[in-house]
């Protein structure tokens, strides 16, 4: 006879932080129930300069940025907060693909593509805080 494997989700360490910077109020929202749902603790930004204030005040162990933001886009919002703490994780977060070409998005941690589906953003932000990456 044979088992069927169960896949198992990875162990959340409940003390990680994720700041989750969008200027869609709607998708912060959402964002922060599903990820405080999986053990996350969740912060969250509406814009760029938010974010940088933030990482300023207490660095989370990963940041999800969107690019597509009114003022100051999400990529001018990587290179300063890399700036502030360079050793931070940051995954991008859009629904805009074509961003994945633009050399300045390339200091990401990770790319993920907003979809309905959260898995593909939740393996990234494990991955970014268990690989070393976070001090």
């Amino acid at each position: 006879m044979a088992h069927a494997t169960l896949m198992v989700a990875p162990a959340v360490d409940r003390s990680v932080e994720v700041l989750f910077v969008d200027d869609d109020q709607g998708q912060r929202e959402m964002y922060r129930r599903r990820l405080e749902r999986e053990g996350y603790r969740v912060r969250l930004a509406d814009s760029a300069e938010s974010a940088a204030d933030q990482v300023r005040a207490r660095c989370p162990q990963v940041v999800v940025l969107d690019i597509a933001m009114p003022g100051r886009d999400g990529l001018s919002a990587l290179q300063e907060l890399l700036d502030i703490a360079p050793a931070l994780p940051v995954i991008i977060n859009t629904a805009y693909p074509a961003f994945t070409d633009n050399f300045l998005a390339w200091a990401a941690d990770a790319y993920v593509e907003k979809t309905s589906e959260i898995a593909p953003l939740l393996r990234a932000i494990h991955g970014a805080t268990t690989e070393g990456a976070v001090g």
